[in-house]
């Protein structure tokens, strides 16, 4: 996949993509806590971003925060995200990004659970396409079925 992948043009993006999904995902936007598509996702799969189709996060890294944000404790492979530091807002926070595509997925946050390594990935739906543990061979994302068994 990594080799397949070059990125659409912002005008291809945007035939693509729905509005909200568009500005998260190229513009840095914010969707609205608890009003978003996987915050209370409670199903069996991965998460993969909207854009490349990139692996990110599994669900059984997820976990409820109580933002009203999809958060997970790890991704599925480090090398599929960037981390940098994003001091917009006034906050010092570590923006999340994917590594293909260069989408924005996030923010990094060291208040996770401490039995789960004390990390929150505090990402919006926006940039994710959830893909059941049952599609994952049909989808092309067999690898992880392991992760279910």
């Amino acid at each position: 996949m990594a080799e397949e992948f070059k990125k659409p043009s912002d005008d291809e993006l945007q035939k693509k993509l729905t509005p909200d999904q568009f500005r998260v995902t190229q513009q840095c936007g914010t969707e609205p806590p608890f009003k978003n598509e996987y915050w209370d996702n409670k199903r069996e799969g991965i998460y993969v971003d909207i854009v490349s189709g990139e692996p990110l996060f599994g669900s059984k890294d997820k976990f409820d925060s109580g933002t009203g944000w999809p958060s997970f404790s790890r991704p599925l492979k480090s090398q599929n995200i960037t981390e940098s530091q994003d001091s917009s807002f006034g906050m010092r926070r570590l923006e999340v990004k994917s590594k293909l595509a260069g989408s924005h997925l996030g923010h990094l946050f060291n208040d996770g659970p401490k039995q789960l390594g004390g990390m929150r990935y505090c990402i919006n739906s926006a940039s994710l396409r959830f893909i059941p543990k049952d599609d994952l061979e049909q989808e092309g994302y067999g690898e992880y079925k392991k992760l279910f068994e």
